[in-house]
């Protein structure tokens, strides 16, 4: 099975690429839509830059295709960007978008090619342990919602803060896994890496909501 990952550098994403790898199958490219507008009712918009470091440590093909992120017209941009690729399989890190889940499926449909959403609908609890668990380096790069404040900008999830975030999103009513824009991350490191991604970056708070604003991207490798 040769598949394509579609990713946006983020947890979700990276959790699906790890996902295939373990049924097996031959991960022959990342597939990242940069929109050029700002704006998407699709695609993640920041920080999607990450995913060319994160195939050069995997040893994956980065694919960058640009979109305007118009609701008209960027699911066509990735159909077109993807059809000549001659993979099996497109596999995604949806968890709870209906519209993008059967946008991507009828892509897929049209272009003879399966769709998979392993985390469809997984609990929002259990994904997050999973990856902190599999040795997956998750750092929050922007929060938006009351009860994260800027000390989690920057923070790498492990048990502790695992725990914290839970507790904060059930005192302050959140989605704990960000599907609602609570926050966003990128994954600096993972058991499908052959080392990790430093980042050096200044916190933007305006009081309310803020994210890293990443100056520097470095490589370190194992070995």
């Amino acid at each position: 099975m040769r598949v394509a990952i579609l990713s946006s550098g983020g947890k979700d994403s990276a959790s699906a690429w790890w996902w295939a790898i373990c049924q097996g199958w031959d991960v022959e490219f990342l597939v990242t839509m940069c929109v050029t507008s700002g704006d998407s009712m699709m695609f993640q918009v920041p920080g999607t830059g990450i995913v060319e470091h994160q195939a050069r440590l995997a040893g994956v093909e980065w694919i960058c295709l640009e979109t305007d992120g118009s609701e008209d017209t960027e699911i066509d941009d990735l159909e077109v960007g993807i059809k000549s690729l001659g993979i099996d399989a497109l596999v995604t890190g949806a968890l709870r978008s209906d519209y993008q889940k059967s946008k991507i499926e009828r892509m897929c449909h049209r272009l003879g090619i399966i769709s998979y959403n392993p985390l469809w609908h997984q609990s929002p609890q259990n994904h997050l342990t999973d990856l902190v668990s599999n040795g997956f380096g998750v750092m929050i790069t922007s929060v938006a919602c009351e009860g994260l404040d800027h000390t989690w900008i920057g923070k790498i999830l492990d048990n502790e803060s695992l725990s914290q975030l839970i507790d904060l999103s059930d005192q302050f009513r959140f989605n704990v896994d960000g599907e609602g824009g609570e926050y966003e991350t990128i994954v600096i490191s993972g058991p499908h890496f052959n080392g990790h991604i430093q980042i050096d970056g200044q916190v933007k708070w305006d009081g309310r909501r803020g994210e890293l604003i990443i100056d520097s991207v470095s490589l370190s490798l194992d070995g």
